[in-house]
């Protein structure tokens, strides 16, 4: 009856975002050991026994043999027996998580004479390792309990003969959490901050999760993130999303801003987790859509030798494999690498729809020494495909005269002369970590991305009258480039005033974007929708274009400082200067040029009535500069995103389940709308609002029980127009919208590591442009899957549309209505040593 009680208080908790009594959790504290799972009540039973334990805190201090290292945590620790890796101290603890509330005590350098580094990380197979390095030998370590927290007494090594080098371990974190649960993010506050002490709703997608739903690409793997909406097809070119309402494409690549993210593929094999800043991101990132910002953090080397290998096979003829190798290069672990590579092929539910994807990504690691760290990347892709361009609204989603269009049906040609999409890009760069003492650390990062796209971008213009003849035109480039070079430097350290203390992060970036392509257009042949017949159209050429380079540049210096105030009180105050200046070199040799100045600040506070539970509150802003002028040819003054946000985020069942309840409102203004005076310009009258409540959910109910779920309601719509409508509704936002993924893998017997999966999104009806001259029905998707795991081989099933149901994904105009793909099915075998 007792554990009926706490477990469904805690459904109560979850549903309502509220606190609960600690009472009611008590049940689930107890440790006695379980039989095999059977039922709820022993589910929850063997949850109180197996649990993995959470350190919580390192607490370093002086002691007459030299240092005391405490490890807290809220469940005894077990240590297994230490080695000797160069000047190293290794220990391991197995059955353990770290969720520091300082992440600075994981990594402590020279806490004493004697001692260069005290290093704990978090390993892959769910083990918490203690490096301590000492400064001129390995140090020796007498290991005990105290209070039931692990006790290390380490006294300072001496010289050893054999000169070996400093096994220092400076980020080698492993490949985060083995649940859905992550407490850090970088895109939050460009600090590793836990997610609760920050003011702001963010939501991470970790690497378990991309494993279990096996997604092949980014807009699919944000599904499980509410809020965000596709805004065009899982298999565009591009990756393309809307997020509380706005259309947001910024997406980041480990921090930095990288245009051609938004324009090619994301590799997915190189992607160890992805990062969603719900928002404006103005005051960190300079400029971007009000909705909110995706941060791609890419795979980093290990020190431990970890070697993947997978193959994937499905229907509609698809088939792919990757590698995933990483280890240390030299005895003393200074060098590190990494190598990821991925090909995959398939034919796709669309005729004639051929796709073809291949990554290479090697990644090198340096320990320069102690304090400094480098890390060398790089990355090349290739897609080949043709174009997505969708299907009319009339014969989709609006009746047509002729019948309803399958969503098989191709509008293009099967010809890569008149239709393909073809995307090159090479990205390389470096990240440098420097930590000047324990209180600071300074880092610089460099990429520069180079992108080629060859195409013939065939696209509709117009439907007749009969409802089945389509107009087509083509736009065809042999050098299509774009090249962006980002570059930040950053310092990040703590401040002690009094009894108020400070993070504080100061900052500048550079970037550097450079589109240019030459072209031709030409008008194709119509195409019978109803009955198609390819390889018989023929192009007429209308038009040249000329090679003219449209140069944007942008220079932005942040500030933050992240105060608390109390215990219970944390407040973050922050703000970006921004210059960017855009400019078109044209192949007349005159150029047109623009610069724009903006200030975005952010501020938020915290207050957390208990370990458990947090209140925040917060204001950010974002820009986005608007090129041309008006007719009196006054430039514009560049787009702007204010958001409200209040929220509550609480952790359940003894951190293994985190809940977040956000209500915000965003309002952007200075949009651009026609002049209705001079029709042939635009003025800057326009305004949209969204207002939304986003409840989540993530973590681990049970052991082996993981969750990820959310619901959301978004209103967002035009509230000032000189064309459309006031009240119309932006397009490809559902009003209400939900997600559910989870997946349970049985712990022991003879059928551990046997697990299954289910997933259910809605996605309500939503309009399909800003006329609101059309509607695009909602749909519930349901997913599921099956997976076996033993020692190191995994096999898994994966169902995509279980139920086959008919669907549309987004829409981009009357003419560009997409379908969702039809019951899908991958079969993936990966082997690990």
């Amino acid at each position: 009856m007792t554990s009926k009680l706490g477990f469904g208080l805690f459904v109560m908790g979850l549903l309502a975002g509220v606190t609960a009594p600690s009472a009611g959790a008590s049940p689930l504290q107890e440790s006695e050991p379980a039989p095999a799972a059977l039922t709820v009540e022993e589910w929850i039973a063997q949850g109180q026994a197996s649990a993995t334990a959470v350190i919580t805190d390192v607490q370093i201090a002086d002691a007459p043999e030299g240092l005391r290292i405490e490890l807290i945590s809220d469940r005894p620790l077990n240590a297994e027996s230490s080695r000797i890796e160069g000047n190293a101290l290794i220990t391991d603890i197995p059955n353990a998580v770290l969720e520091l509330v300082n992440q600075a005590a994981a990594e402590q350098f020279a806490p004493a004479e004697g001692i260069a580094l005290v290093q704990i990380t978090s390993l892959p197979d769910g083990t918490v390792r203690v490096a301590i390095t000492g400064t001129d030998g390995p140090p020796t370590a007498q290991i005990g309990t105290a209070a039931e927290n692990l006790v290390f007494n380490v006294a300072p090594g001496v010289a050893q003969l054999d000169g070996a080098d400093n096994a220092i371990q400076i980020g080698v974190t492993g490949q985060g959490q083995p649940d859905y649960r992550v407490p850090n993010a970088a895109v939050g506050s460009r600090t590793d901050t836990p997610l609760r002490d920050l003011p702001f709703s963010v939501q991470v997608v970790p690497q378990e999760l991309l494993e279990d739903r096996q997604v092949q690409s980014v807009n699919e793997a944000l599904r499980t993130v509410v809020g965000i909406s596709p805004d065009n097809p899982s298999q565009s070119a591009f990756e393309g999303y809307t997020i509380r309402g706005f259309s947001g494409r910024n997406i980041l690549r480990n921090g930095l801003r990288d245009d051609t993210n938004i324009t090619s593929r994301i590799a997915i094999p190189n992607i160890e987790r992805i990062e969603v800043l719900r928002g404006p991101a103005g005051a960190l990132f300079s400029q971007g859509a009000p909705g909110g910002t995706v941060n791609i953090v890419t795979k980093k080397p290990l020190a431990t030798p970890h070697y993947i290998v997978e193959g994937t096979i499905g229907n509609f003829d698809t088939y792919g494999g990757s590698i995933d190798f990483t280890g240390p290069l030299n005895q003393s672990e200074t060098l590190l690498y990494r190598l990821t590579a991925g090909a995959s092929s398939s034919s796709t539910f669309i005729d004639f729809f051929e796709r073809r994807n291949y990554v290479i990504a090697p990644v090198i690691s340096w320990q320069v020494g102690p304090n400094t760290q480098v890390n060398f990347e790089g990355e090349y892709t290739i897609s080949e495909q043709p174009n997505d361009r969708g299907l009319p609204a009339v014969g989709t989603v609006l009746p047509n005269i002729n019948g309803q269009l399958p969503r098989n049906r191709f509008i293009g040609e099967p010809n890569d002369e008149l239709d393909k999409n073809n995307r090159y890009v090479l990205r390389l760069g470096y990240t440098l970590e420097h930590q000047i003492n324990p209180d600071w650390q300074l880092q610089n990062s460099f990429r520069a991305s180079f992108q080629r796209t060859p195409q013939n971008s065939l696209f509709p213009t117009d439907l007749l009258a009969d409802q089945r003849t389509l107009e087509r035109s083509i736009f065809s480039t042999s050098d299509q480039s774009q090249d962006n070079y980002s570059f930040d430097t950053s310092l990040t350290g703590r401040v002690q005033t009094g009894s108020i203390s400070h993070r504080l992060l100061l900052g500048f970036d550079v970037n550097r974007d450079i589109y240019a392509s030459s072209a031709q257009e030409f008008s194709l042949d119509p195409i019978d929708i109803f009955n198609p017949v390819y390889g018989v159209a023929q192009r007429q050429f209308i038009a040249d274009y000329p090679r003219e380079p449209f140069i944007t540049n942008s220079v932005g210096v942040y500030l933050q400082d992240q105060i608390d105030l109390l215990p219970q009180l944390k407040l973050l105050l922050g703000g970006r200067f921004d210059l960017v200046s855009q400019q078109t070199l044209f192949a007349d040799g005159t150029e047109t040029f623009q610069d724009d100045t903006a200030f975005s600040p952010r501020l938020g506070i915290v207050y957390q009535p208990s370990d458990e539970h947090a209140l925040y509150a917060s204001y950010s802003r974002s820009f986005l500069q608007s090129v041309g002028t008006a007719f009196d040819n006054t430039l514009f003054e560049p787009e702007r995103g204010n958001q409200y946000e209040v929220g509550i985020k609480s952790d359940w069942l003894n951190n293994r389940l985190s809940t977040t309840l956000a209500l915000y409102q965003i309002t952007r203004t200075n949009v651009l709308t026609e002049d209705p005076i001079n029709p042939n310009f635009s003025v800057q009258t326009g305004e949209q609002r969204s207002r939304g409540v986003e409840l989540t959910a993530t973590g681990e109910i049970l052991p082996g029980w993981n969750i990820v779920a959310g619901y959301a309601y978004t209103d967002a719509q035009i509230t000032a127009d000189n064309t459309l409508a006031v009240g119309n509704r932006l397009n490809n936002v559902p009003e209400h919208a939900a997600s559910l993924w989870t997946t349970y893998e049985i712990q022991e017997g003879s059928l551990q590591g046997l697990g299954f999966g289910l997933g259910l999104f809605y996605v309500g009806d939503r309009q399909g442009d800003l006329d609101n001259s059309f509607r695009v029905p909602g749909y519930t998707r349901t997913d599921a899957s099956v997976f076996y795991k033993r020692e190191n081989f995994r096999v898994g099933l994966n169902l995509e549309n279980l139920f086959n149901i008919t669907y549309f994904e987004a829409a981009e105009s009357p003419l560009r209505v997409f379908y969702g793909a039809p019951f899908t099915v991958r079969g993936t075998v990966s082997w690990s040593f």
